[in-house]
């Protein structure tokens, strides 16, 4: 039997949001109906991003290192940066000889313990102050002796809802969490009696796209040894 051969199923906002109403058994046909899907579906993604790391949302960053300064501000649109490392090299210049070290991230009570944060040499250590726009602080300020660019790799925002032509920001696999967490939003506003039952489709759906958006790695479990007598 023949298949289709093609794997570019996607919905657009438009779909996103017929589908929300369809499982709440309503149809939206007004302008308003229309825009009051939009800002629940935006609302939707903005409650995702207390949910965890998307991995589609992850990305590589870098910023030039300029001497004797601790503080970098990222885009804006960057939600949280979950690793960083100075470069001797831009990512467009990487080559054999390009050298990397990571950096230990640390949090504000640490960083305002360190005694002198202007002190310059080769930085060991990041605080990133998650205000609406981050900023990365180093310590040590860099010297730029070796190490000439700032790497990260960033959690950022999912883009908005916007025109109800555009795809929705989101992998394919979450498509399904998606509509559910829509007509979970939409039964709040339109079908009291099915909150509760959409809410928990829409928690099961959002589980397993969760459990599925992750690394899959080796892990190496070792016994800990124990010497009583020293030897």
């Amino acid at each position: 039997m023949a298949t289709s051969g093609t794997t570019s199923f996607n919905l657009n906002i438009d779909d996103v949001i017929t589908e929300g109403y369809e499982r709440c058994g309503l149809v939206g046909s007004s302008g308003y109906d229309m825009r009051s899907a939009r800002r629940s579906l935006d609302l939707l993604f903005a409650e995702w991003g207390n949910r965890g790391i998307h991995l589609w949302k992850t990305e590589l960053n870098e910023i030039a290192l300029v001497s004797g300064q601790v503080n970098y501000t990222v885009d804006s649109d960057v939600n949280d940066v979950l690793e960083a490392y100075v470069s001797s090299t831009a990512a467009a210049g990487n080559n054999i000889n390009t050298q990397d070290v990571s950096l230990t991230k640390i949090d504000r009570s640490a960083y305002a313990a360190l005694p002198n944060k202007l002190a310059t040499g080769q930085p060991s250590q990041y605080y990133v102050d998650r205000q609406t726009t981050p900023v990365i602080y180093l310590y040590q300020a860099p010297d730029l002796n070796t190490y000439t660019t700032l790497k990260f790799y960033v959690i950022k925002r999912i883009e908005d809802a916007g025109a109800y032509t555009n795809d929705a920001d989101v992998a394919y696999r979450f498509l399904p969490c998606m509509c559910a967490g829509l007509a979970y939003y939409l039964a709040m506003k339109k079908a009291p009696a099915l909150v509760q039952q959409n809410k928990l489709i829409y928690e099961d759906e959002l589980k397993r796209a969760l459990d599925e958006d992750g690394q899959r790695t080796s892990t190496y479990i070792t016994p800990q040894s124990f010497y009583p007598n020293g030897v």
